[in-house]
């Protein structure tokens, strides 16, 4: 991991002002610090994209006023992508972590590793990712909280403060946080654990964890019309008469799938980069239902492959090919 830490900002801190209105487009009137340099760990601006009012206000608090910030939501709906254009905006550092099972302790801390020093062996601490980015105007985005081992969580625990300390005991050294560190967490459940069975993997959190979150927030899916704008956006080749309906349809089949997905029928979702992608294939391979099949249904359970297909039927007016591994129609 430490391999692959970025290179340092130019700016210890923020040194200029942006208007919320002007900056993200949405009807709020104050404005937030911000760096007038970028580096390489800013995240690149996506100039279609759009933000949703109350999670950006969420967000642009917890750079403001050094608040952790915890969004919620159902995977799919853009939440981490949703804190890097604000830090993008902002031009503020923003590095992600995913604490899948296999982050440990040791990944985030810092470990004795072995170098060479004028031809000699010679053993080093190197730091892990949070005590890196604790000392440095940066923003660190925690994906998948709510899946992380236990004693990950507890290292976490001791930086959730606003001036929270790491303590690197191994070192005999207190790191105390930079003053334009920022912390975020991205999370499918809201601490409680997975109660609906479609989130296997997902841990309760401590309570008095999640009291030391600061702000949370919950992200759902963006509305029709306007995933519809986003995707026209990003392909802009069907902003034609039939190309807005075939795009209104494909957004629909989306829509669907999450209302399938969060009552239980199905297991895979369509995200907005999803419905781009299927644009964009549909394109290359001359056809929408041949963008369909290589961009989502054929890597969907098979078992769930003839209710997808049903979606796609509903929404076009036309059946799919029998699904892959099937016979009879869908």
């Amino acid at each position: 991991m430490n391999a692959a830490l970025p290179t340092e900002h130019p700016l210890s801190e923020p040194d200029i002002r942006v208007s919320v209105r002007q900056t993200f487009g949405i009807d709020a009137d104050f404005d937030v610090p911000a760096f007038s340099q970028s580096s390489a760990q800013v995240p690149d601006i996506d100039e279609a994209y759009r933000f949703d009012r109350e999670t950006t206000v969420a967000i642009l608090a917890g750079f403001a006023h050094n608040r952790r910030v915890m969004i919620q939501g159902y995977h799919g709906t853009g939440k981490s992508t949703h804190i890097e254009q604000v830090a993008a905006r902002l031009n503020w550092p923003c590095v992600r972590v995913n604490l899948d099972s296999h982050i440990s302790r040791i990944d985030l801390i810092g470990k004795d590793a072995i170098v060479l020093r004028d031809g000699k062996q010679v053993t080093e601490f190197r730091e892990g990712l949070l005590p890196w980015a604790l000392q440095r105007p940066c923003a660190l985005v925690i994906d998948e909280y709510d899946a992380g081992r236990p004693d990950v969580m507890f290292v976490i625990q001791r930086v959730l403060e606003v001036d929270g300390r790491l303590t690197l005991l191994d070192q005999n050294r207190v790191i105390r946080p930079h003053k334009s560190f920022r912390l975020f967490a991205t999370t499918n459940t809201i601490g409680l654990g997975d109660t609906s069975g479609l989130y296997h993997g997902t841990q309760q959190i401590n309570q008095g964890q999640m009291d030391r979150w600061g702000i949370v927030t919950t992200l759902n899916y963006l509305p029709h019309d306007a995933e519809v704008a986003i995707v026209l956006a990003k392909c802009p080749s069907y902003d034609t008469a039939d190309g807005r309906r075939t795009i209104s349809a494909m957004v629909a089949v989306a829509d669907l799938t999450r209302a399938g997905f969060q009552a239980g029928d199905i297991s895979t979702v369509m995200s907005p980069r999803t419905v781009i992608n299927w644009a964009e294939n549909a394109k290359i391979f001359g056809a929408i239902a041949a963008g369909f099949k290589v961009t989502f249904l054929n890597r969907c359970d098979e078992v769930e492959r003839p209710v997808i297909a049903e979606y796609y039927q509903r929404c076009f007016g036309v059946e799919l090919d029998p699904p892959a591994g099937r016979t009879g129609r869908a």
